[in-house]
């Protein structure tokens, strides 16, 4: 009977790592310090030193330094959003944003929980055709069909078939990828991608014109009577293009904590969306080879009702929003780091389709009517350099806010730094701290021990890359 597979990140350079990792003396210490990141994947390692003072007798009250870590350094989590980095951290992030958009929706964080009375809908809004790409298409009976069947078949100009009757399985690799990759709209789906965030700015402006309008008001009157809430996320597609999942929540003059007037419908809400997602466009100039475009939202925009019971539930949408704030642009098929200068796009381990929207705004991003843009920069996000995950002053808590609270709770664990003068008298503690930064990762024998002492999945380990000071 042969010889079971070795697991696809272990190495033989990785197991001896492992091993002589796990053979220190220190091991233990840096196995408590793995747990304390949460088991971060690309841990940032700093060097420094923090003494606690008594400001009237200079008396030192406490003093930590990173001579007693192992190897000198403290590991502290990258905090990153991106799963494809670091998925313990990403899982923080997702947490986090779950609460974050449930809160806007059931109360709580500082919502009120009247809050479930006031209309509420997910919208999805999505990026237009730029040419056929491989889809996976269900009937009426749930039965996946063929992708782009063609009764007379036929060949596009560039002399490939039009057609595909391939019943494309979920992981295909082919989903997304072009019918044919000469007919694609590479340049208007990259400048498409550079001009959503400004398209979504306009749809919110076009949104609460329309609710002005219909209630007979100006729209700077409309804040005195309603505010539009939002939590949004921008997904990408497989064929490149993202779209954007929003909560749109209308509320009070103040806020979550009053009524929406009566007129402030579910009816309303969804005529105010697919009226501004029709009405709003961003033209991108004439530019060499590339003519002047208005670029639009694509037909597909679905607006579905928010309940905490039935079909489309709070915790569902909150679920949903927060899954896709962890991710980028992998589903393409590209990289999640920058394009350097030394990459040669050839070699990068990336599909056909990503490397041709790659190479797309490389070249747009030298021409100068587009140099605003920064495709260059963006190249590796498809030319998108938004945020992924935005919401409005008063939907709900913010995120810096959960991560201060999270920090509190945590500081309350340990003891406090005292003078010991309390309650009578001046306790205040004087602080002196230095840090240096000295680089980010793990080897890879380190990422293997870290992911099987906090049970924390491991991202590709090619990511593993460790820089030192």
């Amino acid at each position: 009977m042969p010889d079971p597979a070795p697991a696809p990140h272990i190495t033989g350079v990785a197991a001896r790592d492992m091993a002589a990792r796990y053979n220190r003396a220190d091991f233990r210490a840096w196995a408590r310090r793995a747990h304390s990141t949460g088991g971060c994947a690309q841990p940032v390692h700093l060097r420094g030193r923090v003494t606690h003072l008594d400001p009237q007798t200079g008396e030192i009250l406490h003093h930590y330094s990173t001579a007693r870590e192992p190897g000198g350094v403290l590991r502290v989590a990258c905090k990153t959003r991106r799963a494809s980095r670091c998925p313990a951290c990403a899982e923080t992030y997702r947490a986090d944003t779950y609460q974050l958009v449930r809160a806007g929706l059931v109360g709580g964080k500082g919502v009120p929980a009247s809050v479930t009375s006031h209309p509420a809908a997910f919208v999805t809004l999505t990026a237009p055709s730029f040419g056929p790409v491989h889809t996976r298409r269900t009937g009426k009976t749930g039965a996946v069909v063929a992708c782009r069947p063609r009764r007379n078949g036929g060949t596009c100009p560039h002399g490939r078939p039009v057609s595909c009757t391939v019943r494309h399985s979920d992981g295909d690799p082919r989903l997304g990828q072009p019918i044919c990759g000469d007919c694609f709209d590479y340049a208007g789906a990259v400048l498409w991608n550079a001009h959503a965030p400004e398209l979504w700015r306009r749809f919110t402006m076009a949104f609460r014109r329309y609710l002005a309008r219909s209630a007979g008001l100006r729209v700077s009157d409309l804040r005195e009577v309603l505010t539009v809430s939002f939590a949004k996320v921008a997904e990408y597609q497989r064929r490149g293009l993202v779209h954007f999942h929003a909560v749109i929540r209308l509320d009070g003059p103040n806020g979550p904590n009053a009524e929406p007037p009566a007129w402030a419908t579910l009816d309303l809400l969804k005529a105010a969306v697919d009226h501004a997602a029709g009405a709003v466009t961003v033209t991108s100039p004439a530019a060499g080879d590339v003519p002047a475009k208005d670029h639009v939202w694509g037909s597909q925009i679905d607006v579905r009702p928010i309940t905490t019971s039935g079909e489309l539930t709070d915790s569902a949408v909150a679920g949903y929003i927060a899954k896709y704030a962890t991710k980028a642009a992998e589903c393409v098929g590209t990289l999640d780091r920058r394009i350097r200068p030394t990459d040669d796009l050839a070699d990068l381990p990336i599909s056909t389709h990503a490397r041709r929207l790659i190479a797309e705004c490389l070249r747009l991003g030298a021409v100068d009517e587009f140099a605003g843009l920064r495709l260059a920069e963006w190249a590796h996000m498809l030319g998108f350099r938004g945020h992924f995950s935005t919401k409005s002053r008063h939907y709900s808590t913010t995120l810096g806010r959960l991560r201060a609270d999270r920090i509190d709770h945590n500081r309350r664990q340990d003891d406090d730094v005292t003078t010991g003068r309390l309650p009578f008298d001046d306790d205040q503690v004087l602080v002196i701290a230095h840090w240096r930064y000295l680089g980010q990762g793990m080897t890879p024998g380190e990422a293997l021990l870290t992911a099987a002492l906090t049970g924390k999945p491991l991202p590709a380990l090619s990511t593993y890359e460790r820089s030192s000071a």
